[in-house]
């Protein structure tokens, strides 16, 4: 198989970050002020950002893909469970993508939404068919119009007057913390994908996050600064204030593009990990036309608890996969099911729920994914090594 390069990675995961549905969750951070507001981000994306790293070397190091490396702390069969769940959330998210950057451009050049649906999906297709290995001029060349676009965005929102008073009820620092976690972790199932491809795993994992982080850092404060210097929360509106025009369209297109092209590829990926049948390009543009189908039929406005039912699966889970790998140097590849894991898992997931409703100053991704690791650590004491 052919290997990426460090640039290639850079470049594929500043992709995923300059991403419409970021700049949205990042409007919902006006209400509490500029200083808060970004030392919510900053420190949100910090704690998301590390897990994300642990995840990515994981596969790194090993060679192999998200979903291959799930199966080392919860078994062949126990890693099937998370395979299916990762391909539902890609399918979420593809559509979601989809609707977002559909819904935008609408308010821009309004030809109906389901034209807007219908072209997105097809370019996404286009990436697909050329393939990660070999988007190479069609990568770079995209990257550098979303990052010159998005500076000329910048310029337009933080220089266009006085900041406003941001309406709504201001949300506490830990759910603006944890709001910010939710984007990074996301891509916990999907990072080894990746990695696991790369020439110098360790370096492009450290690169792919550094990158993701700060460009994703970018997008929140983009939306939190629309809401505040313009007292918009769409940011199609913003871009037509400005008479951006096609630039805009541009913008909103391509960014959709570029990252739910990870979605899809990843929904790919994962579901080789179901069964061999499954050809990984074909999935991953079946996944595409049903993500198409589901923007064109279903409203998708408030993505909020969608983000905390991911969490609250995928947190828990990488919380034992870094407690296997880099403590207990534990491999259950090759038995059936860890039955141990999945029990630690689901005392996790149960813990995330109930932590959703306890206020804290980092959230509830890192107290959950704290409380997880130290499970494993006292499960590992008490009973026999080879139990599960």
């Amino acid at each position: 198989m052919k290997k990426t390069s460090t640039l290639q990675n850079g470049l594929i995961w500043f992709g995923a970050g300059v991403s419409l549905a970021e700049i949205l969750t990042g409007t919902s951070f006006a209400s509490l002020g500029l200083s808060q507001g970004l030392a919510a981000i900053f420190l949100g994306h910090i704690i998301g950002c590390a897990m994300m790293l642990l995840a990515g070397l994981i596969g790194g190091r090993t060679g192999r893909t998200a979903m291959e490396t799930v199966k080392m702390s919860f078994g062949q069969r126990g890693g099937l469970l998370f395979a299916l769940l990762n391909v539902l959330q890609l399918v979420g998210w593809t559509a979601i993508m989809i609707y977002d950057g559909a819904l935008a451009v609408g308010g821009i050049f309004d030809v109906g939404r389901w034209v807007w649906c219908l072209v997105i999906g097809a370019l996404i297709v286009l990436w697909i068919a050329v393939g990660i290995t070999d988007l190479g001029w069609i990568n770079k060349l995209t990257m550098a119009a979303l990052f010159l676009l998005t500076l000329v965005l910048c310029k337009v929102i933080f220089f266009s007057g006085n900041a406003v008073t941001a309406a709504g009820e201001a949300m506490s620092f830990g759910a603006a913390v944890e709001l910010a976690v939710a984007m990074p972790l996301s891509w916990l199932p999907l990072i080894s994908d990746y990695t696991s491809q790369a020439q110098k795993p360790a370096r492009a994992t450290w690169v792919s996050v550094i990158v993701y982080g700060l460009v994703s850092c970018w997008m929140y404060v983009i939306g939190m600064g629309a809401a505040m210097f313009t007292g918009e929360y769409d940011i199609a509106v913003i871009m037509v204030k400005a008479g951006l025009g096609v630039a805009a369209l541009v913008i909103l297109v391509f960014s959709t593009v570029t990252t739910t092209f990870l979605d899809a590829w990843s929904a790919g990926i994962s579901a080789e990990s179901l069964s061999r049948r499954l050809d990984g390009k074909k999935t991953a543009i079946a996944v595409t036309l049903v993500g198409v189908v589901g923007a064109i039929l279903f409203p998708m406005d408030d993505i909020t608890g969608f983000l905390y039912l991911i969490g609250s699966v995928f947190a828990p889970m990488i919380a034992v996969q870094i407690a296997d790998h880099f403590i207990l140097h534990r491999d259950r590849f090759d038995v059936p099911a860890d039955g141990r894991n999945l029990v630690i898992w689901l005392i996790g997931f149960a813990a995330y729920r109930w932590l959703m409703g306890v206020d804290t100053p980092v959230g509830y991704t890192l107290p959950d994914m704290v409380l997880t690791v130290v499970l494993c650590l006292l499960a590992d004491k008490l009973l026999p090594k080879d139990q599960g």
